[in-house]
């Protein structure tokens, strides 16, 4: 028997988590782990109360054609990260994981591309996660260190 390795183990728990995503565009999970143990999960959706893109049948940025990662204030979901970041204590997910996996409604494919926006960053950093590991295929996927996103902070105009 093959046993699964740690971090795909993760993963493919962030994974299940996606399929609560009530997003028609993109399905993301993130969990947050610490000494091995999950502290909290996460998915994009509305926020709670409010009606969500998969129950109205439409999303509004998908009528307007707004490319992916861009104008995010025109979105009726809460990020899966975000979600996650305010479920659990921060002193519980100082020098943390975050797992992130995503999946493209209809076809349920891995997002190939699938990493934090600038603004989940920004709630990453804060937060004292300090890295973070992206579901890229089936099996793959990327390792972050969250100090790199400080180091190389793209967030500044370049001069």
């Amino acid at each position: 028997m093959d046993r699964k390795d740690k971090i795909n183990y993760y993963l493919d728990i962030a994974d299940t988590v996606s399929r609560r995503s009530t997003c028609l565009r993109r399905q993301y999970g993130a969990i947050i782990v610490s000494n091995d143990e999950i502290l909290s999960t996460g998915y994009n959706g509305a926020p709670r109360g409010r009606k969500n893109c998969h129950d109205l049948g439409r999303c509004y940025r998908e009528e307007l054609q707004i490319p992916s990662g861009e104008r995010y204030e025109l979105c009726r979901s809460v990020h899966a990260e975000a979600n996650a970041i305010i479920s659990a204590a921060r002193r519980d997910v100082l020098g943390a994981t975050l797992y992130l996996s995503g999946r493209m409604p209809p076809s349920g494919e891995p997002a190939p591309d699938t990493c934090p926006c600038e603004m989940c960053k920004r709630l990453i950093i804060n937060a004292g996660i300090t890295e973070v590991v992206c579901k890229t295929g089936e099996d793959t996927y990327e390792v972050i260190k969250v100090r790199d996103w400080i180091w190389q902070d793209d967030s500044l105009p370049e001069m």
